[in-house]
This record gives C-alpha cells, sequence and structure tokens, in this order.
C-alpha cells in the first residue's frame, strides 16, 4: 500500500503547495514512484505547478522526474459545494487508483475547512502543516495568552486533527505523524522568532505533533512555479553553478525530508 504524506493548513499563503512540490520531487529522485492528489480544486496550485512542469520538459526535450497526478476531474463542476458527496468519492477514487502503483502518494490540501479536508487529514499516515512565523499562522494552531505567551486553548484545525487521528484510531491504522514546519522564515525579527519558537515547542508538547525544519523566505521558491521546476532540478537544467543562497536552500529541503522520517527514504540528492 502506498504512503499517504497530506499536506495541510487552514490558513492560505502558509507555502504547502511549494513544500508538498519539493518533497514529492525529493521522493522522485530518490526513485520513488511518486503521485499527486491536489483536492483544492479552486486554486489547483500543486496541478499547476505539475502541468508547468510537463510543459517545460516538453518546451525544452529534457528529462526530469515526473508523479503521476490525479485532478478528481469526476468531483469538477461549477458551484460544486467544498462538502459534495461526488468530491468525497471522487477523492476515495483517486486513492485506490494510485494506492498499489505508488510508493508515496502526496495530498495538497486546500487552506479551508471541507469534508474533504477532513477525509484526508484522516487517511494521512504524514501530515505535514507548514506555518509562516508569525503569531498569525500560530492561531491556526492554538490561542495564546498575550501577556505570558502561555496556550489556553487549541483552535479548531488542531480539533479537527484531533478528531482526524480519532477516526483513523477507530479503523486499527497506524497513528499519524503530524509534523509543524516554520515556513518562510526571514532573517529578521529574532525576538518574534524566539517567541513563536518557543510557543511552538510548549504546544508540541500538548497537543503531539513534531517541528521540522521549514524553507527560509527566498524569491527562486517563487521564481522557480511559472517553470515548473525545483531547487533539485536546476543543475539538470543547465542553470550552471549554483549560488550560495541556492546552496542553503537545497539544504533546507535535505533536512525538511530527513526531518519529516519517511519509511525506507535515505537523502540522495
Amino acid at each position: 500500500m502506498a504512503y499517504i504524506i497530506v499536506f495541510g493548513n487552514e490558513k492560505g499563503g502558509a507555502g504547502k503547495s511549494t513544500i508538498a512540490m519539493h518533497v514529492l520531487t525529493a521522493l522522485l529522485r530518490c526513485e520513488f514512484r511518486v503521485s499527486a492528489i491536489d483536492i483544492d480544486l479552486r486554486q489547483r496550485t500543486l496541478t499547476r505547478y505539475i502541468e508547468n512542469r510537463k510543459n517545460y520538459i516538453d518546451r525544452n526535450g529534457i528529462c526530469l522526474p515526473l508523479p503521476r497526478i490525479s485532478r478528481m476531474k469526476s468531483a469538477e463542476r461549477p458551484g460544486m459545494p467544498p462538502n459534495d458527496e461526488a468530491g468525497l468519492t471522487a477523492f476515495q477514487q483517486a486513492i485506490l487508483e494510485f494506492d498499489e502503483v505508488t510508493d508515496f502518494i502526496v495530498v495538497d490540501c486546500a487552506g479551508s475547512h471541507s469534508a474533504l479536508a477532513e477525509l484526508a487529514h484522516a487517511m494521512a499516515d504524514t501530515l505535514v502543516t507548514p506555518m509562516n512565523d508569525s503569531f498569525i499562522d500560530f492561531d491556526v494552531l492554538a490561542h495564546i495568552d498575550p501577556a505570558t505567551n502561555a496556550v489556553t486553548s487549541p483552535s479548531v484545525y488542531s480539533e479537527m486533527v484531533w478528531d482526524a487521528r480519532k477516526a483513523r484510531a477507530e479503523t486499527g491504522a497506524q497513528p499519524i505523524e503530524w509534523v509543524v514546519t516554520r515556513n518562510r522564515v526571514g532573517p529578521q525579527n529574532m525576538h518574534n522568532k524566539r517567541r513563536v519558537g518557543a510557543a511552538l515547542k510548549d504546544l508540541s508538547r500538548r497537543i503531539g505533533f513534531r517541528l521540522a525544519p521549514g524553507l527560509s523566505d527566498r524569491v527562486v521558491f517563487r521564481e522557480l512555479f511559472p517553470l515548473g521546476l525545483t531547487l533539485l532540478d536546476i543543475k539538470d537544467v543547465g542553470g550552471g553553478a549554483l549560488s550560495i543562497s541556492n546552496v542553503a536552500a537545497r539544504q533546507e529541503i535535505r533536512d525538511l525530508v530527513s526531518a519529516l522520517k519517511l519509511p525506507n527514504v535515505e537523502v540522495r540528492f
């Protein structure tokens, strides 16, 4: 059976699709068979990223690893509500389609709540929740006392993950491995970084997730999207020597993939 990695966060703009694309490319370069399911049926950012990659390959006549991609076409119709039964069925069909022909299934969720997102979270072997390095994004995970930074209560998203864990436990499956990454970390505002970091460590112990390094806020990640490329592809497309910033970004990707502790994955890129 395929191992399912879900990238989820109810707040948009956290970099889920960028991280998902780099993780699936890393797995492809480790010679695993990888499939992708984009359940953000409106924005379709991961789907667009992979389409851009296919177009780049066709345009330039080069060979780059590509995942299988499901667009859940049977669920794509105008005005479809996010909790529509057709969407849930289409997602389950996509999982079944890929289950025996790939090693990993990468699922990219929308930055909003829906029954489809709930189902995806409950099916995750590993759940990756990227968050921007601020208390605005921290609020997606938990609420804090502004005077002491003490966590006062979990957020609705954390409660949804808790419900997904309970639903998965009832099936007898292995527990969900929940990993939170601090994404788009900037070089400034060190005091805020320390406060967010301390609050996350406290919260990780209380609600049961692991912290993993994310990706810094670098222009290169935004520049690569229209080409469908990742930092792992630059040497293969005639990009010349990597800049110091690009070398550092590649190392961030290595650190992230290693920290996810995915089964049988040995970082070789």
